[in-house]
């Protein structure tokens, strides 16, 4: 705490012996000690709650990082869902659009398939078609010949 080497320390203790005298200098000796015990432990009580003070703003400051860093986070996920949402939803109008489309055309097949087959001759058996083709008959099982 104070910068005394051992001369002036020797030199404080002469003075006070010659002004205090040899039986009060234990007493004030004594005194001097406690007082000084006590001015150290206040100033390492300082110390220490100004050390803490620094730690609670450095927490405060930390604190404030992480909140705004949690926001930004916040605000980025939230436009990257929105983003998905949308794209979602622009594929599941196209998916829709494919969909009718292709309901569209199976319609357009199944009634030329039926005209076709109102147009085709009486005589012919309208389920035997895909067998006549591959010549099979129905009494016949395939593989069989006359």
């Amino acid at each position: 705490m104070f910068d005394i080497g051992f001369s002036e320390l020797m030199l404080i203790s002469l003075v006070a012996l010659i002004v205090i005298g040899p039986e009060r200098l234990p007493r004030v000796a004594r005194t001097v000690g406690h007082i000084l015990g006590r001015v150290q432990r206040y100033v390492s009580d300082v110390k220490s709650d100004i050390r803490r003070e620094i730690q609670l703003d450095e927490l405060k400051k930390l604190q404030t990082e992480m909140k705004d860093s949690a926001r930004e986070f916040e605000t980025s996920l939230r436009e990257e869902v929105s983003e998905v949402k949308s794209s979602l939803d622009r594929s599941t109008a196209d998916a829709r659009a494919s969909i009718a489309e292709l309901e569209a055309q199976l319609a357009e097949a199944r009634a030329a398939a039926d005209r076709a087959a109102s147009s085709s001759p009486s005589g012919v058996d309208k389920g035997a078609g895909p067998q006549l083709e591959l010549g099979l008959d129905k009494d016949r099982g395939p593989g069989k010949s006359t």
